[in-house]
């Protein structure tokens, strides 16, 4: 008679526990990048090189704000705005997709010259994002332009 040993509840359950650890370690699930994470605007590049590349001048009053119900909450110049936001990863997650839903805003006029209408009607042309050189790179469709962000 050839007796088989059982294995002990304590090793198997050792095993297990390492197993769901290694799962859990490896799974491909991340946080999207963009959420809880606030943005001062840089710059805005055309694609038109008679327009060039813009600088702003005090990047604080630029600001973007993604928080992780998707809402993303503006400052523009003197005026404030809230909208939705959608985001998709791909790849490492240094770029995606990334649209705006319908922004409202209050419609204060600011002190001239100001980028507050340019900057809110190019976010609703946004359509992918970049990171790169420490910046959060937003491209408008159709090759329409670059708004670059420096984390606030």
């Amino acid at each position: 008679m050839k007796l088989t040993r059982r294995p002990r509840p304590v090793a198997v359950g050792a095993l297990v526990l390492a197993a769901s650890m290694t799962t859990v370690g490896c799974s491909s699930h991340r946080e999207p990048p963009l959420e809880g994470t606030t943005w001062q605007l840089v710059s805005i590049q055309s694609m038109d090189d008679a327009q060039g590349t813009t600088t702003v001048p005090d990047p604080s009053k630029f600001m973007v704000t993604f928080d992780k119900s998707g809402q993303a909450f503006l400052q523009l110049d003197c005026n404030r705005g809230k909208g939705s936001y959608t985001t998709s990863t791909s790849g490492d997650g240094s770029e995606g997709k990334l649209e705006f839903g319908p922004i409202a805003t209050t419609m204060m006029m600011c002190p001239q010259p100001s980028l507050d209408q340019q900057v809110g009607k190019a976010l609703a042309d946004v359509r992918t994002y970049m990171f790169k050189d420490n910046q959060l790179h937003m491209s408008k469709v159709a090759d329409g332009g670059i708004l670059s962000w420096k984390r606030a």
